[in-house]
């Protein structure tokens, strides 16, 4: 509109106004190149607040949960829901049964008690929140131990510490950085205590000389002093991912056969949905939980349960791993990758010039999302060499494109690397 481009214009002539008094400043050679620098200016000062909008672009990183791109992409039926709900009305809070007011989230409760085997389910809009939800309704005003060797920090100075104090409880640390035993946190149990926690390392592993007690001891432990024991599982795998090589992430299911009373883990990470954080567990935790005034806070709203809802399905009758979009790209097998690759290469060879050439070459994938951090999956990638172009001259051109193609950084600096596991089916 008109008073955006008078913004606009009056940054790009306050810039020029600097400029022209620097010693070595612009340069304006006739009125006509004036005016012609003023409208590339202009134009170019709109394209950058453009840019700064949210996106699509192509995840040619090589990490699958790339957090910085919006982790999980959502499969086709969770669109499909989402634009369903998002076009009309929908029956949130409406008990199509009784023809009454209903409970939100009834229907995704129904699903995962079947699913998983829990009492009871929340959802609220990650799992930051979750954790503090659960902290808050559970520990204000006491002691919640935790072993040291957990206090982790994951993207966007998210730290436990910090959000246990946030919470109204008091950190109670036990053990050290490597070795936790079960005696610890036995021994720190006082008249103070309200809840003992284990949160999930994230991005991050101890090796070597380690130890920490096995989750059905910590379970018995709090059982035995009728304490309530939370665990924030971090990415919240719902399928085992060992035969994929990645045998560190433990699966919700894993932890509630423990005897995990109440845990906490992400939507838009391994599960592959829309971003939320899930609380499930005992009845009477989980309601407490939903009794908190925060809660309504926190609350997702229709969009988020339509895509949960629908990639929840997706586990319930056995497709998951076909069609929620990060579980396809970690199961794509490394023959189909290279097949994609090798696809990619033909195409890019008769579309551009014979300057360019495409090389196969060996490489690995990351999980990412804080998950399994230690775990490269083999795939192969496509090498792009031009006789006088530098990787940041491709660097520039691709983030031009629409929809703009991302790599963290050039491998070095007269390749460009693409990496095959993040194409969706529907784009080529």
């Amino acid at each position: 509109g008109r008073d955006a481009v008078r913004d606009r214009l009056r940054e790009v002539l306050q810039d020029f106004r600097q400029e022209l008094l620097a010693p070595n400043g612009f340069a304006a050679t006739d009125e006509t190149a004036l005016a012609d620098e003023l409208e590339k200016r202009l134009q170019a000062r709109f394209t950058e607040r453009h840019q700064l909008r949210t996106q699509r672009v192509i995840n040619a990183t090589g990490v699958v949960l790339h957090t910085n791109l919006g982790r999980a992409p959502l499969s086709e039926a969770a669109l499909a829901a989402i634009r369903e709900v998002a076009s009309g009305y929908c029956n949130l809070e409406y008990d199509l049964t009784t023809g009454k007011r209903g409970k939100r989230g009834t229907g995704l409760e129904t699903m995962l008690r079947d699913l998983l085997g829990c009492e009871a389910v929340a959802v609220v809009n990650n799992c930051a929140a979750a954790v503090w939800l659960v902290l808050n309704a559970l520990g204000e005003g006491g002691e919640v131990i935790i072993s040291r060797g957990e206090l982790v920090e994951i993207g966007g100075s998210f730290r436990i510490p910090d959000v246990i104090a946030k919470s109204g409880a008091r950190m109670r640390e036990v053990g050290t950085t490597n070795r936790t035993r079960l005696s610890d946190y036995e021994t720190a149990i006082n008249e103070n205590t309200r809840v003992i926690l284990r949160a999930h390392p994230s991005n991050y592993r101890i090796v070597g000389f380690t130890e920490k007690p096995a989750l059905s001891e910590l379970v018995a432990l709090a059982e035995k002093h009728h304490l309530p024991f939370f665990e924030d599982l971090g990415s919240g795998s719902l399928i085992d991912l060992a035969p994929l090589g990645i045998r560190d992430e433990p699966t919700v299911s894993h932890s509630l056969a423990a005897g995990v009373p109440i845990l906490a883990f992400s939507g838009d990470k391994l599960l592959g949905g829309p971003q939320c954080g899930l609380i499930v567990g005992a009845a009477r935790y989980v309601k407490q939980v939903k009794a908190n005034p925060l809660m309504r806070a926190l609350r997702v709203d229709k969009l988020a349960y339509a895509a949960l809802e629908t990639t929840v399905a997706a586990y319930a009758n056995g497709t998951a791993s076909q069609v929620v979009p990060a579980l396809a790209a970690l199961h794509a097998t490394a023959e189909q990758l290279r097949q994609r690759a090798e696809a990619f290469a033909q195409k890019a060879r008769v579309t551009l010039p014979e300057s360019f050439t495409f090389t196969l070459l060996p490489g690995a994938s990351m999980v990412g999302g804080g998950s399994a951090p230690d775990v490269q999956l083999p795939t192969t990638l496509v090498q792009v060499t031009h006789a006088r172009w530098s990787a940041m001259n491709w660097k520039s051109v691709c983030a031009r494109c629409n929809p703009r193609s991302l790599r963290a950084s050039p491998t070095i600096s007269w390749r460009l690397i693409y990496e095959p596991s993040q194409r969706r089916k529907s784009k080529s």
